[in-house]
């Protein structure tokens, strides 16, 4: 799944792109939908931003509506000039929005909706969303504080919890703990604030760095050396030689990977 700097990286290429442009065709996921955005008028608006919060996208337009993508496992955000050539099948197309010469579209996303301006603060996904870890303004005492309402539960799936935290996904989990010694499996309780601060503090900075970086990595290294440890099961620690595990963990679960020397339990 996109975890939050790709999101931030799909919203920088389509904003400057499609902001201040007018909306001359939309066609979305469902006849429901379309039959929604025509309500809205939103053929003739135009789009004044496209954010990111999180793992979500909103692409806002003039007449106080929000296109509300979330891209699930599979899903992905496309820009075309008219008349090119698609990298994707048409029929996996869920969003389609023509922007006075521009094309964008969305294949494949896991959720598709409009929100209007005024039911976004009661929106029960976006409102629940914690301090989103890639913004500038990313609140690190907010977040402490959601982490420490999870006492019981590994910080390694906590950091999955996008109401605690949002953005956050595999990769970063992974890689985060290993550069903080942490185990992956050690309950949010047993990490003070100071410690849990040093955790989402590096979340925030590998993962801002990410979204002007050409390439994702959090080692500093070059070739292949991108991971400490995501992606390294059963190789060699890039620290100590230990070989690299894996788990599942959380519900649903997702698969960490930690190092059982660098992150063994005594160091949390």
């Amino acid at each position: 799944m996109p975890e939050g700097d790709t999101l931030w990286r799909v919203a920088n290429r389509l904003s400057p792109v499609l902001s201040g442009r007018r909306v001359t065709a939309l066609r979305l996921a469902t006849p429901a939908l379309t039959s929604e955005a025509r309500r809205h008028r939103l053929e003739g608006s135009t789009v004044i931003a496209v954010e990111a919060r999180g793992k979500h996208l909103l692409v806002r337009f003039s007449t106080g509506v929000a296109l509300h993508t979330h891209l699930g496992m599979t899903g992905s955000w496309h820009l075309y000039r008219a008349g090119s050539r698609w990298r994707q099948p048409a029929h996996l197309a869920r969003v389609v929005l023509e922007a006075d010469g521009v094309i964008a579209v969305c294949f494949v996303p896991r959720v598709v909706e409009l929100v209007a301006e005024g039911d976004e603060a009661v929106h029960p996904t976006l409102t629940a969303l914690g301090p989103d870890v890639v913004a500038e303004g990313f609140d690190a005492d907010a977040a402490v504080t959601r982490l420490q309402a999870r006492g019981p539960v590994p910080i390694g799936a906590a950091l999955l919890d996008q109401t605690a935290l949002s953005g956050v996904g595999n990769i970063y989990k992974s890689e985060v703990l290993f550069l903080r010694g942490a185990d992956p499996f050690a309950p949010v309780a047993a990490f003070d604030a100071a410690r849990l601060r040093r955790i989402v503090e590096t979340a925030h900075k590998l993962m801002r760095r990410s979204v002007v970086a050409p390439i994702r990595r959090t080692t500093g290294g070059g070739g292949s050396r991108s991971y400490w440890v995501y992606g390294r099961a059963r190789r060699p620690c890039r620290r100590c030689a230990t070989l690299i595990r894996r788990a599942r963990q959380g519900t649903p679960s997702r698969t960490t990977y930690w190092c059982p020397r660098c992150q063994a339990p005594a160091n949390a």
